[in-house]
Parts: structure tokens; C-alpha cells; sequence
């Protein structure tokens, strides 16, 4: 055993999934998705100022494993993220994730914690984000194509963003929209199960497609879609998946995040290198338009950027100071001479 106990030095916090969801109790989801939703926002607002490359994927038959990486020049931040969509065969999450900000001055690790929870959060607030510079004025219904771990966070937080008040639901397995049903009905919102993705958009306000088969699929065809509407496309996010037949881009003004990773996993990977894209932050900044007439449709070409993370991570480091919603975790060797570790490692037998 070490002969002394670790300097504060050696600690970090760290959030699990435990605090996570207490945390996420004690603010409320919906607040909580709202905040998330404005903290993401400020990143975006100061876009310029963050190391931006697209993600490092490691791919297999079976998924992908990312690292997403990110600094703002003095705090660091990377999360770890898998896609697997046969998971839930074998009872495991499609996604699950951790991760961590550092200090850019000297490199010590300040916060590490679980971002399987925090991903569907964050993700729900960047659609809507982007729904509120992209949807129609006063959208009041939403379609969900796709209603799985990510469903009820995408409908709470277009609530609690946006107003939306009626949710219609399809998915190939009808046990999941009964799952979305029976999580969504009892906080109020009016929903409609659907037989179909055609039956789910009519009357849509708002789309968002979030499936999880590693594949080009088309969820959505051209003739389906009616002027006006806004696409939220969150469920490509690797090379080969896809959601949407190209005739739709082709037809509609598309955002993204950062349009080298965008190009690579998003829907516009189906379309020519010069496709046109306007990246999001322009339009929170006001230096690109966003909706122009009621007539235009709007497409969110989402695949999930590093500063988003960044910035779920940097909501979730300010709301836990001063509260129990975290431990410490001895995680840096802090010997008593720094240059001194093995006499560090042999004091402690």
C-alpha cells in the first residue's frame, strides 16, 4: 500500500452514468436540453477559434470506433464513440461513448466522464439548434423515422426548443415506436404511431431520420417530400450509410457541421465533390442565410463534430462544481519530485 495517500493533484473528477442521469434529474430533461442547446450554440458562435479535423475512425465489418478531438487553445477535449447497429441484437447499445477535457497549458486531464447519455443529449440539442435557424416558423409537428436510443431525446428537445407539440413515430419494428409511445405520452406530448415513413411526414413540420443499419438506404424518396419542410438527416455518419435518396439534396439547401467530415460520412457523400453546403456557424453568426420562404427545404446533414462534445463536456464540468454529482478518481502519478517516478513506484510497496 502507498505510505501516503494521493495529492489533490491525482484526482480528477469523473461523471459517471449513475451521476449522469441524477445530474440530468436535477436540472430536468427538457431545461437541461435547452441549456445544452445554448451552450452549443456559444461554441458555434466562436467557431473559428477551435482545432477542427474530422474524426479518427476505425472501421469493420461490424461498426466503427472514432476519436473526436478538438481544442479551443486552452482546453483540450476528445470523446470516444463506437457505431455498432447490431448491437441491440445481443442486448448492447448501437453507441456508447466516454470522454474527456484537459488543460492546454500543462496538459492534466480536468473532467472525464460517460458520454453514452451525454451523446443522445447533446445530439438531440445540436438538431435543435439547427432547427431553430432551419425549420418553418411555428412548426408544431414533427416526424421521427427511426425510434431508437436517440428517438425520445430528438422529440424532448425539439419541445423544448422549438415548440413542438405532436410527435408522429415509424420505425420497421413496431416494439420500438410502442417504446417511444409509451416513454413520450406521459410528458405530455400528442403522439401518432405510424404504419409507414410516408404516414409519419404528412403534415411534418420537421423530419428527422435517425436509423442505425451501416448501409446506402432510402428512408425517405423525393416524391415524399413536400415543400417547406425541415430534414433532420442524423442517421448517416460513415462512409456507405446513407438515408436519403439524392433527388432530395438536389431539391433541398443542405447545412452541416464541417464539410470534410461531412463530405466523407454525411448524405452528401452521394453528391458531386462541388455540392453546395453552407456550414452551420455561418448561420448563427449571421454571415450565411438560413430559411429564406416557406417554400424552401431545409436539410441538416448532421454526422456529430467534435465541438459539440466539447461543448456537452464543458455544460457538464460547470454544472457539477459544488455538487455530488461526481468522484474523484486518482488518475496522475504525483510524485513528490516530478522527475522522480520510480522512486515514486517504490515507496509505495
Amino acid at each position: 500500500m502507498p505510505t501516503t495517500a494521493p495529492s489533490q493533484k491525482a484526482f480528477i473528477p469523473f461523471v459517471s452514468v449513475e451521476n449522469m442521469m441524477r445530474l440530468v434529474h436535477h436540472i430536468g430533461i427538457e431545461p437541461m436540453l435547452e441549456q445544452l442547446t445554448d451552450a452549443i450554440e456559444a461554441d458555434f458562435r466562436r467557431w473559428p477559434s477551435f482545432d477542427k479535423v474530422p474524426r479518427v475512425p476505425s472501421h469493420s465489418l461490424e461498426g466503427v470506433i472514432e476519436l473526436m478531438p478538438t481544442s479551443d487553445g486552452e482546453i483540450y477535449g476528445f470523446k470516444y464513440v463506437n457505431g455498432h447497429p447490431q448491437n441491440t441484437a445481443q442486448g448492447l447499445q448501437t453507441v456508447t461513448a466516454f470522454g474527456l477535457l484537459a488543460q492546454v497549458s500543462n496538459g492534466y486531464p480536468v473532467l472525464l466522464s460517460e458520454m453514452t447519455m451525454l451523446t443522445a443529449l447533446r445530439t438531440a440539442a445540436t438538431s435543435a439548434l439547427a432547427a431553430r435557424y432551419l425549420a418553418p416558423q411555428n412548426a408544431k409537428t414533427m416526424a421521427l423515422i427511426g425510434n431508437g436510443a436517440q428517438a425520445e431525446f430528438q422529440a424532448l428537445a425539439m419541445r423544448a426548443v422549438i415548440g413542438i407539440e405532436h410527435v408522429k413515430l415509424f420505425d420497421i419494428d413496431p416494439k420500438a415506436t410502442e417504446k417511444v409511445r409509451r416513454n413520450l405520452e406521459p410528458m405530455g406530448l400528442a403522439i401518432t404511431a405510424c404504419s409507414s415513413a410516408q404516414a409519419a411526414i404528412e403534415g411534418a413540420d420537421i423530419i428527422t431520420t435517425c436509423t442505425a443499419d451501416k448501409q446506402y438506404a432510402t428512408i425517405l424518396t423525393d416524391n415524399m417530400v413536400g415543400a417547406g419542410v425541415h430534414i433532420n438527416a442524423i442517421g448517416g455518419d460513415c462512409p456507405g450509410k446513407t438515408e436519403l435518396h439524392p433527388d432530395i439534396l438536389k431539391r433541398a439547401d443542405t447545412f452541416v457541421e464541417y464539410p470534410p467530415q461531412t463530405r466523407i460520412e454525411g448524405e452528401i457523400q452521394q453528391m458531386e465533390p462541388n455540392y453546395p453546403v453552407t456550414e452551420l456557424w455561418q448561420v448563427i453568426n449571421g454571415e450565411a442565410k438560413g430559411r429564406k420562404d416557406a417554400s424552401q427545404i431545409t436539410l441538416f446533414d448532421s454526422v456529430g463534430f467534435a465541438i459539440e462534445d466539447f461543448s456537452a463536456l464543458r455544460y457538464i464540468r460547470a454544472k457539477i462544481k459544488g455538487t455530488d454529482f461526481y468522484q474523484e478518481l486518482d488518475m496522475i502519478a504525483d510524485p513528490d519530485d516530478p522527475r522522480d517516478l520510480f522512486g515514486m513506484l517504490q515507496r509505495s510497496k
